[in-house]
């Protein structure tokens, strides 16, 4: 509780607090959160890859794998993909050609744009995403929930989409 906070109920003594709250957080405490979220995310994915559900793919190829899925026909152009996961296009494109000599995805012409290309999951990158993805669910919530509350959960859910919202 704030100085002001503990004075009682007189309005003098509340002012400062109604400002802190309406101000803009400060550079140090910024990234402070930052350094926290990413932090958090660092120890979090270092638990991830420890574990064996993963079956030959490496965390990033499971990650284009589960986002595929999220778009139609699981499927999408690169550039579309490339909006949803942290690698450059030129290391997305390597992926997609390993993962295709795989037989995980293949690539076919854009029906809607002659020029472009949509990456699709095969019938065997479902089936593998699919597998990974239950044990991969169920490590996160192992973690996340022996970790965090119900409560907390839904702050953290309601807090990351804010961040996302505000820019995208």
């Amino acid at each position: 509780m704030s100085i002001a906070g503990s004075r009682g109920g007189d309005q003098a003594a509340t002012e400062p607090v109604a400002a802190e709250k309406t101000s803009k957080p400060g550079i140090r405490l910024t990234n402070e959160a930052w350094e926290s979220l990413f932090q958090a995310q660092v120890t979090l994915m270092r638990e991830f890859s420890s574990e064996k559900i993963w079956n030959d793919l490496s965390m990033r190829e499971y990650d284009v794998l589960y986002s595929l899925t999220k778009g139609p026909d699981c499927g999408m152009r690169p550039a579309d993909l490339n909006e949803s996961i942290l690698l450059s296009q030129p290391s997305l494109s390597r992926m997609i050609d390993r993962l295709e000599q795989r037989g995980l995805v293949r690539r076919n012409p854009d029906p809607t744009d002659g020029r472009s290309l949509n990456v699709t999951l095969t019938d065997a990158g479902r089936s593998i995403q699919r597998e990974v993805g239950r044990k991969h669910a169920a490590t996160v919530a192992k973690h996340m929930g022996n970790a965090l509350s119900e409560t907390q959960l839904h702050q953290l859910i309601e807090l990351c989409t804010t961040l996302q919202r505000k820019h995208s």
